[in-house]
């Protein structure tokens, strides 16, 4: 698979970069500003951005709106147990938009990053 990036926008670099390392096993890659960073696990590379900045990432659209993290967008993580992952985010203090969902597909719950942005860990059906 190619690698793929996905980039969120989020209030507080250093925050997004101990969320996403500490808790869902990413690798710091490149922290080269205060408001950038690029993580990756697997094929998925996460470009995360501050609001403000230099970058084009934080820039204001023509019309005046600003990026601002959240939103429904989002990626998939996959898991092998989600219960478990829920119970050890839990532990951590993260903060959880529903409860886990079951279906003919799978598990999944959302989780938020600590700017809001979420993250879908889905368990696929067992075989």
């Amino acid at each position: 698979m190619a690698t793929v990036s996905v980039r969120y926008i989020v209030d507080d670099v250093d925050a997004a970069i101990a969320f996403y390392t500490q808790s869902l096993g990413f690798t710091l890659t490149m922290h080269p500003a205060p408001g950038f960073a690029m993580l990756t696990r697997g094929d998925l590379r996460l470009l995360v951005n501050a609001t403000t900045g230099p970058g084009g990432a934080s820039q204001p659209m023509p019309d005046g709106r600003r990026p601002e993290p959240g939103g429904w967008n989002r990626i998939q993580l996959e898991v092998d147990n989600i219960e478990d992952e829920v119970a050890r985010l839990q532990r951590s203090g993260a903060r959880f938009r529903n409860e886990i969902v079951a279906g003919m597909g799978g598990k999944q719950i959302l989780v938020d990053d600590p700017a809001g942005n979420p993250v879908e860990l889905f368990e696929p059906p067992r075989k």
